[in-house]
């Protein structure tokens, strides 16, 4: 690693553990979707930290993926409450960059990486799930812009987002994945109705969204109409090839390691190493997907394994301080018993969120077709 990224890692780890010991935040698992603090996203965005690959005419940082993989490593680590800006930051503002206009980058970029615009993500449907090509939300032109009409399910923090990125049909096609076109919608536009749905923990985070005739200027398309499918499927490099698909119960493992550091039984010893070895494995997956964006590549296939391997490596992390501690999950406590609590209520959705591990073996095993044919 080079002395920058040092540096920057130096820095982050820093500014977490200032926070962190100011009472600011307690470390959790499943941070990046669960630990929202719009004020500790601010602060990111005083030190350039989101939006830190996006050129700096855009208020961006001019830096590399590998220099954000250092950030989100670092805050991952901490257990920080980065949900806030995470969705805008790690995909919605990548893709506005790569397949927006001058006018959109300029109108979102800018804000997203000041923290004064937030994003919700509207892909999954209640008849659709993981197969994005099953969409029922449509999209019709009114005039200059359009008009949305539809449901979208599941989506983190809509009540507390000003902006969504909505994937909807706006026309057919001999196959189903034609006719998809991705958007940007106000929230705060009329027709626009956010449900909460509330998780086994009495926590709300995800709602339901409904569109009503709800107008959308024609700028806010991202990328070209009707090829949506094509566009998403790329952005979805960015969603499944991060760190968070491998460190979401990193403050669990960090736990249980040091719950077992004196006088542990080797059985207990060598699990807790099976588990660090895999995470450095799963780091350097983690760095490739980094250095091909950097490549201007779009590792699809490289990130849907890593996001299946991860998902079942965090889930794995979970089982193991379970068995190896005895410890008793507690929602309502502190340390390990809280954490585990946390890794077990977030585990049933690792393998759902970013796309089914049926989905994503699909991705693996075509790109295996593809290089033995």
């Amino acid at each position: 690693m080079t002395d920058d990224l040092d540096e920057l890692r130096q820095q982050v780890r820093d500014l977490a553990d200032r926070w962190q010991a100011a009472g600011r935040f307690r470390p959790v698992c499943d941070a990046w979707l669960r630990g929202h603090d719009i004020e500790f996203s601010k602060e990111m965005a005083r030190h350039g930290w989101i939006g830190i690959t996006w050129p700096r005419e855009y208020g961006g940082g001019g830096r590399s993926n590998l220099a954000r993989l250092v950030v989100t490593e670092e805050l991952l680590r901490a257990g920080a409450p980065v949900a806030a800006h995470w969705i805008a930051d790690r995909q919605i503002g990548p893709a506005i960059l790569r397949y927006g206009t001058p006018q959109l980058r300029r109108e979102f970029l800018p804000r997203i990486a000041a923290a004064d615009v937030t994003f919700c993500l509207g892909m999954s449907e209640t008849e659709a799930g993981s197969d994005l090509a099953a969409v029922r939300t449509t999209a019709a032109r009114d005039g200059s812009g359009w008009r949305i009409t539809g449901a979208k399910v599941w989506t983190s923090h809509a009540h507390r987002s000003s902006h969504a990125y909505v994937l909807a049909r706006t026309g057919g096609g001999e196959r189903r994945h034609d006719g998809l076109t991705e958007f940007v919608v106000d929230l705060a536009a009329p027709g626009v109705t956010v449900r909460p749905i509330i998780d086994l923990q009495g926590e709300h985070h995800f709602n339901e969204m409904i569109f009503d005739d709800v107008p959308v200027p024609d700028r806010w398309v991202i990328g070209e109409v009707g090829q949506g499918w094509r566009q998403v499927t790329e952005q979805l490099s960015f969603e499944r090839g991060g760190l968070e698909r491998v460190m979401s119960t990193y403050p669990l493992l960090q736990a249980l390691a040091r719950s077992v550091a004196d006088g542990a039984e080797p059985a207990a010893v060598e699990a807790i190493g099976e588990l660090a070895a895999r995470l450095a494995t799963l780091r350097r997956i983690a760095w490739e997907i980094a250095a091909d964006l950097d490549a201007g590549a779009a590792p699809v296939r490289r990130a849907a394994l890593l996001k299946h391997l991860g998902t079942t490596f965090e889930r794995e992390v979970t089982e193991t301080a379970r068995r190896v501690t005895g410890a008793r999950p507690d929602p309502t406590g502190d340390g390990l018993p809280a954490l585990l609590a946390q890794g077990i209520l977030a585990a049933p959705g690792f393998s759902i969120r970013g796309g089914t591990t049926e989905v994503l073996l699909t991705l693996i095993a075509r790109g295996e077709a593809d290089l033995v044919r």
